[in-house]
């Protein structure tokens, strides 16, 4: 079976997306997580919603120092965009390492920020491996009646930290190319591969 790398927040949509791929792929998970900017709870979140999903590997992966360089180095307005392409980079060397040749992620078109047609298209062409998007055309509450199915909706729940260093009016529309030269204002291989060498292996 072909393997791919999703990247699984504590939110609701990435577990159901990753739910959908399961008989298809088999799937190694990515947690970037923002310690010490945020607490253990994140951690634990993400541990629970990888047994009830019956995940065998996940790699948690302290991302502070990459998000914090996008602020600082590159157009704060950009900062969804830029920082899901980070991650993405990062679950690309991930696969490398674990002969992955897809990313899942649980993006879709019902929600704003970076998950705009225009984002999406900026997001894609500045990733090399080719990504699944399951959840692209739901609605919300058909992702939240999936999650309730499946029972990860009650940890999932509650409030999201992935918006603690973003920007209060983020770009909904952008040129892909313009991301890229964002992209190239910082060392960005260099950052991901600091992260990923500190990053916590747990196999389940």
């Amino acid at each position: 079976m072909d393997k791919a790398i999703a990247l699984l927040s504590g939110g609701i949509d990435s577990p159901v997306a990753i739910h959908l791929m399961q008989n298809r792929v088999g799937i190694i998970a990515a947690h970037f997580h923002q310690l010490p900017l945020t607490d253990e709870k994140e951690i634990v979140k993400v541990k629970e919603l990888s047994k009830i999903l019956g995940l065998k590997k996940i790699y948690l992966v302290p991302f502070a120092p990459v998000l914090q360089q996008l602020v600082s180095q590159c157009t704060h307005t950009y900062y969804f965009i830029l920082s899901k392409i980070a991650m993405m980079r990062a679950a690309e060397i991930i696969a490398a390492k674990e002969g992955a040749t897809y990313l899942i992620t649980g993006e879709n078109l019902g929600q704003v920020s970076s998950q705009t047609l225009s984002n999406l298209v900026s997001i894609t062409k500045n990733v090399s491996l080719e990504i699944f998007r399951p959840l692209l055309t739901y609605d919300k509450e058909e992702i939240v009646r999936v999650a309730k199915r499946i029972g990860t909706y009650e940890t999932s729940k509650g409030p999201e930290i992935c918006c603690l260093l973003g920007p209060k009016h983020p770009a909904t529309k952008s040129d892909w190319q313009e991301i890229g030269k964002e992209l190239e204002k910082l060392n960005l291989k260099g950052l991901l591969e600091q992260s990923l060498g500190k990053a916590e292996i747990i196999i389940l």
